[in-house]
């Protein structure tokens, strides 16, 4: 018992020195969690319900951006802006889907683009790029958050 007793105080005395550790104060910890977030990535990408079902994030995004793609040719395929620009084939759109699942589209023209009424192609794409499906937004540590992109869309297959 006396061994026991022995044994027992020095691990007491030893153990007093854990204790009295400082605890971190609340915005420390917050500063040291900021930093560990990558806040050029989303946890989940936005989606569609037709992409859903897909298991793998990669293959998930893959379809988004293949749907994406389609619908806004196909909504552009309707239109004269093939006829007005002959020789413009390819524009790059870049999308923005806000956390409420709002969609809006801004093309992207290069910078010697003085060939193209850039007001005027603007225009017909705000016209004729609405009524998209429901847009789930992208996940970031359990919030919706914007995310934004650029889709080049073909005007001309040929």
């Amino acid at each position: 018992m006396k061994h026991f007793l022995l044994f027992f105080i020095i691990i007491l005395f030893n153990s007093c020195q854990y204790f009295d550790k400082k605890v971190p104060s609340e915005k420390d910890l917050l500063q040291k969690e900021l930093k560990a977030i990558n806040w050029k990535e989303v946890d989940e990408f936005p989606s569609v319900a037709d992409c859903d079902k897909i298991e793998s994030k990669i293959m998930r995004q893959q379809c988004f951006f293949e749907y994406m793609t389609q619908l806004i040719q196909f909504k552009l395929s309707v239109d004269t802006l093939s006829m007005l620009y002959p020789e413009l084939d390819t524009i790059e759109v870049k999308v923005t889907i806000y956390p409420n699942s709002r969609l809006q589209f801004e093309p992207l023209f290069p910078k010697d683009s003085v060939a193209y009424d850039t007001i005027k192609i603007d225009s017909i794409l705000k016209a004729r790029l609405v009524g998209f499906p429901k847009i789930n937004p992208a996940i970031k540590r359990g919030i919706p958050v914007k995310t934004q992109f650029i889709l080049p869309v073909i005007l001309k297959v040929e």
